[in-house]
């Protein structure tokens, strides 16, 4: 596996500059097959501990192992914009603390990032291979691109989500969406009995639209051993990757 990095990639709709990792598939080299792409958030924890809050995804491991498995894409490491972060994974404003910023944010994703992401890389542009994925409030933001811009996305990987900011308005959304694309939920019985029973609550709302494991499109985890923590997102991410690649 390598990897290359997007420097100081200038967002538009935010008026900020951000680091972007691009992880590219054991096999990318080799030839001129083109691949899904997964753009995941807080890109700085990902693979570099000099880099990482509390502890890395471990995610250069996870993609060697995949490909051994034959599942491969290009992982697009997102890094949040510091102080900016809360505002800009939130799609709604929460009462004490504020953002809000989270539509504009998938604006960057989708009109800037990803048409850069799609000349410069042999990626597959289509949404059925096109993926986001992310934890805590990345998983807020996670869930709402594929609810509102399911015209892009095909599935996305929500681990441990912040379900709870802006008083929960996403359960509002999930109840008047229709089933489009893979969604992975996680949580871990560690993180509190809120977090549980907001993913919980979850889990049953998707059901009720059409996400079902029966019809593929819904895998849902409760993490015996779980915690809020990058340790456990690392050790959940192969089985949320698999699902979403299959």
């Amino acid at each position: 596996m390598t990897s290359r990095t997007l420097a100081h990639v200038w967002s538009p709709q935010l008026r900020n500059r951000r680091r972007v990792d691009v992880y590219l598939p054991p096999t990318y080299n080799a030839g001129r097959e083109r691949y899904p792409v997964v753009y995941m958030q807080d890109g700085q924890n990902l693979s570099d501990p000099d880099q990482a809050f509390a502890g890395t995804w471990e995610l250069e491991a996870v993609i060697d192992d995949l490909a051994e498995r034959g599942i491969e894409a290009i992982v697009v490491g997102v890094h949040h914009a510091g102080e900016r972060r809360l505002a800009e994974y939130s799609p709604f404003p929460d009462r004490r603390h504020g953002g809000g910023d989270g539509d504009a944010y998938l604006d960057f994703l989708i009109d800037t990032l990803k048409p850069r992401i799609d000349r410069l890389f042999r990626s597959r542009p289509g949404r059925e291979s096109t993926f986001i994925l992310g934890s805590s409030m990345g998983g807020l933001i996670s869930l709402y691109a594929l609810l509102q811009r399911g015209a892009v996305f095909g599935g996305a990987g929500v681990m441990s989500a912040a379900l709870w900011y802006g008083q929960g308005r996403i359960f509002d959304v999930v109840t008047t969406a229709s089933p489009a694309g893979r969604v992975y939920v996680d949580v871990g019985m560690h993180e509190g009995a809120g977090t549980l029973r907001n993913a919980r609550r979850l889990a049953r709302l998707l059901t009720r639209r059409g996400w079902r494991r029966k019809n593929g499109l819904l895998r849902y985890v409760e993490d015996a051993r779980g915690r809020h923590s990058e340790a456990d997102w690392a050790r959940r991410l192969p089985g949320a990757l698999e699902f979403l690649l299959q």
